[in-house]
């Protein structure tokens, strides 16, 4: 009956012929509810090709790149582009002072060149189908929301063993619509992913951090990678033998450009959007989550940028690192400001207030709906101090890296009652932790963070949920004028976890006697205090919450399905397979300000600085501008298009995704969206949301021109 419900409130939602920019589509479902209006917007192709049961199409060349992000296939011998930001990490840890392929760039001009990446995998989407009706097959209305959630996810658990029987692939069934409606996806993880080539970080993260979430943008964002399979072209394990993947589709390259007004489409895997959230949702993302992430991270960003601009050796660890915590810290900034200018607590409100005269007016609706919006005021209003306490544990009580090792060594506590041989397992597996971990870790920025952090959470988390190591700080302090920075040289000398020869002293002399090191180190004790915090204090109660919160979530959707028949809703993203689409367009983001639709290269050259490391353009790159040699890469101004804007609506994990023209053909790779459309994820705003490109032209023209990777060209299918 559910998906009867939802089917039909989908299609009477039909007959609405407004369509606003904003979106994240099921590509299965194209044909029947978005098809007429991308072709009156100028998409030339059919639905067929986008999403085809039993056709390769554009779904086919598609992959989830890694955990996050997107990617797609640009040859028929398995090369495959995403964004410099997703293979920043695989670009990282090949970089030492010798080989600084963050800064120097890395391209490998033979597959023997080509770098091997553990852990880095790919996704392909085989298939995806409605499974609604036997995933609440058995459910009932009178059920408890325990009993209900038992059912359902043995539903799942059948359903997902059953799709994959007798084959290599993966399945996992998903929810939408706050769990009214339910598909699954059945996929190929190819685990032989090798990096073919990256620009240098002045191209493919020109700007840094200070131009991230920014229009006019001028990064190269890119890097290219080969996927590999067993010569039988199924997914297989690093080996010499592997052979370049033949996928069954890859996108052909389009080096006409865009114009303004062009239909662009972009087709990946958007990480989380929640723009159904009641006002108090919201009032709590502005007024309390929001401030409190950006405030920790603020703090930290503030230590490791000085830092790194203090010494090479220190830019390259803590790169990733940097890179990771300024993202969501100014994303979460631009975020507020949109909610604001948008009033979204207010248009929140009075949408409530409408809906709750619709409930009131009609017979039966009231015992069903009723008490949905005070059922969320409650819990909303009770679980702030949770929720703040949640946000300082994961951003500050766990916030310095010396920490997070120690919480990664928790199985050395197995050492109290291990034997000889698993004392040697223990060892091993603890070395290879702390290798990777020491790699990209300084000890004197670590002990500045870690102090920071622990006066974050001292001065702002109530006591209830305070470390009981925290009952040493006066004591451990008692002679110092500067109490925190004491309290961090007091945790760092007596802790193993600090520096690699303390810890690797540790782990040469590992025996049962280890055990009372480990649970009287401070370091370890503070991890060991937090974790416990979160298990007995927080968790428990945050997640009863939680399991509130997902009933009211599903109730409410359908409910707002009813209340407004005649609009087309789309699923809140779920990293799941979507098409979002619209136009190449400019916007104005202040009073008298208008932003084109695109940048050049002469941006590039008008930020030139070699005082500033994300400013100083490379030589040859400016070689190139003043020769004017773009090749056949320059537009028909005759200028070197770098980035382009549109009206898609994309959100995380939408990095690496293709845009798509009308024809099919790959005119860029979305990396960012404008810093006045932050908001989008809870609040969509037509006029100010911007999704950002890379121009494929500029990317060509890297490959080409500046690395002289033109092997590399002549794998692509260029129109």
């Amino acid at each position: 009956m559910k998906k009867l419900f939802l089917l039909l409130a989908l299609s009477l939602s039909l007959i609405s012929t407004i369509f606003a920019e904003e979106g994240m589509w099921i590509p299965i479902l194209m044909e029947k509810y978005n098809y007429e209006d991308m072709k009156a917007k100028g998409f030339k192709l059919t639905a067929e090709d986008i999403y085809s049961i039993n056709n390769a199409s554009m779904k086919d060349a598609i992959v989830i790149f890694g955990g996050g992000c997107t990617g797609e296939m640009i040859s028929d011998q398995g090369l495959l582009i995403t964004n410099h930001h997703c293979g920043y990490g695989s670009i990282q840890k090949h970089s030492s002072l010798e080989h600084d392929y963050l800064t120097d760039g890395f391209w490998a001009m033979s597959r023997e060149e080509e770098l091997s990446n553990p852990g880095l995998k790919v996704t392909f989407l085989i298939s995806m189908n409605d499974v609604t009706e036997r995933v609440l097959q058995d459910v009932k209305e009178t059920m408890t929301e325990a009993e209900r959630a038992k059912i359902i996810e043995r539903n799942i658990e059948e359903l997902e063993k059953r799709a994959v029987e007798g084959t290599h692939y993966e399945a996992r069934v998903e929810s939408f619509y706050g769990g009214n409606q339910y598909f699954i996806f059945v996929n190929e993880v190819f685990t032989d992913v090798r990096l073919v080539g990256a620009p240098p970080s002045a191209i493919g993260k020109f700007g840094g951090d200070t131009d991230n979430w920014m229009w006019p943008r001028h990064t190269g964002d890119f890097s290219l990678f080969r996927v590999y399979s067993g010569p039988d072209g199924k997914p297989a394990q690093y080996s010499k033998d592997n052979i370049p993947l033949v996928p069954k589709r890859h996108f052909p390259i389009s080096v006409k450009g865009v114009k303004k007004d062009d239909f662009t489409m972009v087709f990946g895997y958007p990480g989380t959007t929640t723009e159904y959230l009641p006002s108090f949702a919201v009032e709590q993302i502005m007024n309390e989550t929001d401030p409190a992430r950006i405030l920790i991270r603020g703090k930290k960003l503030d230590i490791i940028d000085a830092a790194m601009n203090s010494d090479p050796l220190i830019r390259i660890q803590y790169s990733a690192k940097a890179a990771s915590v300024a993202n969501g810290w100014k994303k979460w900034i631009g975020e507020i400001k949109g909610l604001k200018r948008l009033d979204a607590i207010n248009v929140k409100k009075e949408y409530e207030t409408g809906f709750q005269k619709w409930v009131n007016n009609n017979r039966g609706l009231e015992a069903k709906y009723g008490k949905i919006l005070s059922q969320y005021e409650n819990i909303y209003k009770e679980l702030s101090s949770y929720n703040l306490a949640m946000i300082y544990i994961n951003e500050a009580g766990l916030g310095s890296d010396a920490v997070l090792l120690a919480l990664k060594m928790r199985s050395l506590e197995g050492v109290k009652d291990a034997t000889d041989g698993n004392v040697e397992i223990l060892k091993k597996d603890a070395q290879a932790k702390a290798d990777a971990h020491f790699k990209d870790y300084n000890e004197e920025t670590d002990k500045k963070i870690f102090a920071e952090m622990i006066k974050l959470y001292r001065e702002n988390v109530p006591a209830e949920f305070h470390p009981a190591f925290f009952e040493n700080f006066d004591k451990i302090t008692k002679k110092s004028t500067d109490k925190y920075a004491a309290f961090t040289d007091y945790c760092f000398s007596k802790s193993v976890f600090t520096s690699k020869d303390k810890f690797d002293g540790f782990i040469n002399n590992l025996s049962p006697k280890s055990y009372k090191i480990l649970v009287k180190d401070p370091v370890y004790m503070l991890m060991k205090d937090f974790v416990n915090i979160y298990q007995n204090k927080i968790s428990g109660t945050y997640e009863e919450y939680y399991t509130q919160l997902d009933s009211l979530n599903r109730i409410y959707m359908k409910a707002q399905m009813e209340y407004q028949p005649d609009e087309l809703f789309y699923p809140d993203a779920n990293f799941t397979l979507r098409i979002t689409y619209g136009k190449v367009n400019n916007y104005y983001p202040a009073d008298g300000v208008e932003y084109e639709y695109f940048t050049t290269l002469d941006g590039i050259i008008e930020k030139d600085n070699p005082d500033i490391y994300d400013y100083d353009v490379p030589y040859k790159l400016k070689e190139l501008y003043y020769a004017k040699d773009f090749g056949r890469y320059a537009d028909a101004d005759g200028t070197m298009h770098v980035a382009f804007i549109g009206t898609n609506h994309t959100t995380g994990g939408n990095s690496g995704s293709p845009v798509i023209n009308a024809n099919g053909e790959l005119i860029g790779v979305n990396f960012d969206r404008n810093w006045e459309g932050t908001m989008s994820d809870v609040m969509y705003d037509p006029d100010m949301c911007r999704n950002i490109t890379l121009d494929i032209r500029y990317a060509l023209f890297v490959i080409d021109k500046y690395a002289g990777a033109s092997h590399l060209i002549d794998e692509m299918e260029l129109r």
